[in-house]
């Protein structure tokens, strides 16, 4: 039976405030009303949307069985972000987050994602050489699974669609011998997206024997991770979306992005133009205060064209008027260099903490600023 939820429509301005109503009164009934209670999870979809661009979450926040799992899975934070916030951002395309909800994992265990990537790697106890590791690398890390909820004609809400993310490594770090050392084997986009196209095909056929999945249409998407040591996320390979009722994936659609990190070699050799933009910014801000660390820029492209550009500027201040200063030099040199037809995202930071923020949508006119006290 599909799942369905008592939707209460309520104006939550503060959301960490709000929580179902409930009677406090007793009656002669009240056992039986509290064990009725107990089966019917009650949601509330707060009327306010923090923006545009971003689903609704249903509340209270239902942490998942399988939380926790993907930091057992995925050695670099960013690419736990990443994945995260960009399989939401790719599921716009089979949910629009004008009438889904999100919500987090219901479905899938703990157990059974570990049960899937054993079996779809290579059994560690069987590679004793280099050559065995090689020719037999451990790709697959990880299954995340997000819930898409739509409200009905009746006022509930039901799972209208789920999205599966199968995290990929590009690295693959091992030992021949316990204690010795580590070796690493790069893992090609061709060989990542073989394995992952795999794994995608039997999954969809497992999730349809789950009761309230036989139906549900799904989305896969395939994500491939950086080095544990880099700077800048991995990025979305692939995606395939998966009919209500079937269990035969779509035609895989590739997925044209990815992060870099300005200054590198590769800002350098593939987009030369904010390359340089980054670089002039940073000698600017040396300009004004000489004996800072350096800018950190972070740009993330969508069939070559940047979307977005983060830029973080790591500087020791001595009071507050110093950083008021500092943020309204950055303001006017920001302007002046940054292309208005992308997001912008700036943070001057010190001793591991915001001092200010200068953020613009892509194709806003002006700045916004905040100054942390």
């Amino acid at each position: 039976m599909m799942r369905k939820f008592i939707l209460l429509i309520s104006v939550l301005l503060i959301v960490t405030s709000c929580a179902p109503s409930r009677d406090s009164g007793k009656s002669e009934d009240s056992e039986t009303e509290t064990e009725e209670a107990s089966e019917e999870k009650v949601s509330i979809i707060p009327n306010y949307k923090v923006s545009e661009d971003q689903y609704q979450i249903m509340l209270p926040y239902q942490p998942s069985e399988a939380r926790g799992a993907i930091t057992n899975q995925i050695a670099n934070r960013l690419d736990i972000d990443e994945m995260e916030e960009g399989l939401r951002r790719h599921s716009v395309k089979s949910y629009n987050h004008d009438d889904h909800f999100f919500e987090e994992v219901q479905y899938l265990t703990t157990d059974f994602i570990f049960d899937k990537i054993e079996e779809h790697n290579p059994d560690k106890k069987k590679l004793k050489s280099k050559e065995d590791h090689e020719k037999n690398p451990r790709i697959f890390s990880h299954i995340l699974e997000q819930n898409y909820l739509k409200k009905t004609d009746d006022d509930n809400v039901e799972l209208a669609g789920l999205s599966f993310g199968i995290a990929l490594k590009s690295v693959y770090r091992y030992q021949t011998k316990e204690g010795g050392p580590f070796y690493e084997y790069k893992i090609s986009k061709k060989e990542a997206t073989e394995k992952g196209e795999e794994i995608a095909s039997n999954l969809v056929k497992e999730l349809r024997e789950i009761e309230d999945l036989e139906n549900v249409p799904m989305m896969i998407a395939l994500y491939q991770e950086e080095s544990i040591s880099s700077q800048v996320p991995g990025n979305f390979i692939k995606q395939a979306n998966v009919k209500a009722g079937s269990d035969k994936l779509g035609k895989w659609e590739n997925i044209a992005e990815k992060y870099v990190q300005f200054p590198s070699a590769a800002g350098k050799k593939d987009y030369v133009d904010d390359y340089e933009k980054v670089n002039k910014f940073g000698t600017s801000v040396a300009e004004y205060f000489p004996n800072y660390v350096g800018v950190i820029g972070e740009g993330l492209y969508i069939d070559d064209n940047l979307i977005s550009l983060s830029i973080n500027i790591p500087i020791e201040f001595y009071g507050k008027n110093e950083i008021i200063g500092f943020t309204q030099y950055i303001y006017g040199l920001a302007d002046k260099t940054f292309s208005k037809n992308h997001e912008l995202e700036i943070k001057v930071t010190s001793s591991n903490q915001v001092e200010s923020i200068l953020y613009r949508e892509a194709n806003e006119d002006k700045l916004n600023v905040h100054i942390f006290h």
